[in-house]
């Protein structure tokens, strides 16, 4: 089982650290990490360090720092403009895809989808997609904490502005299932953004797929198979780490 990665706002400089507050209390009280584990802990800025813990208090920690590292961004960036769905569907497709490496997730106000986020209920929403993104990173135990796009004013996107990002990018997909071209074959960059377009439980409309075309977007397929929308960004990924030497 390899050490557990604790999310700090920045590393320390010293050869000893404390861990506090609410990764404290998960390190100390909910795993009941003893003297002489090992753990991790990463600002989501590419910066790591392990230690060995030394002593154990009341939610709180004190380690020894065996060892520093910093892990580059990586090139090309993965984004996913993920449409907003109902229910848990989308906060499960942010966990599996932070979990497979996805660099920046985009909710997407999409024609097609059913939730909407508007008012405080949008803040809210958006704030689950951060808190759910920067839980798998820590299982994942990676060094770099996924962008989720917005703000506590503005929580998703229009399909006009996804538009300007497909535009400004290196590359643009969006999965349709009518599509003939397959992303297992499509043509990659070798630096800048790939931006990758998600529908939601309706798809994309064939309004939302002319606009998103016109701005340079190819439109992409996987397979054969219809994937759900908290599967099908997950399944797309994949593919692109593979093929671009991630895996």
């Amino acid at each position: 089982m390899s050490a557990p990665l604790f999310l700090v706002e920045s590393l320390p400089p010293g050869d000893s650290v404390t861990l506090d507050g609410p990764e404290g209390h998960h390190a100390a009280t909910v795993q009941r990490l003893r003297t002489g584990a090992e753990l991790l802990l990463a600002d989501g800025r590419g910066g790591t360090l392990t230690a060995v813990v030394t002593a154990v208090g009341r939610g709180t920690l004190t380690a020894s720092v065996t060892s520093r590292r910093y892990a580059d961004p990586p090139d090309p960036r993965l984004v996913v403009v993920q449409g907003i769905a109902k229910g848990d569907r989308a906060e499960l497709a942010v966990q599996a895809m932070t979990e497979v490496g996805v660099d920046e997730i985009v909710p997407w106000a999409a024609e097609r989808s059913v939730a909407q986020w508007r008012g405080d209920r949008g803040a809210r929403a958006r704030d689950r997609w951060v808190a759910t993104a920067r839980e798998a990173t820590k299982q994942a135990r990676r060094p770099w904490l996924p962008v989720v796009a917005g703000s506590a004013q503005a929580p998703d996107e229009s399909t006009r502005a996804v538009a300007r990002r497909i535009a400004e990018a290196a590359a643009g997909f969006v999965l349709h299932e009518e599509a003939e071209a397959r992303l297992g074959t499509a043509e990659l960059p070798a630096t800048g953004d790939i931006v990758l377009v998600v529908g939601p439980e309706g798809g994309v409309s064939p309004a939302e797929l002319e606009t998103l075309a016109s701005a340079g977007a190819v439109p992409v397929r996987l397979g054969p198979e219809v994937l759900r929308t908290s599967t099908a960004g997950v399944a797309a990924l994949a593919v692109l780490s593979s093929r671009l030497g991630r895996w």
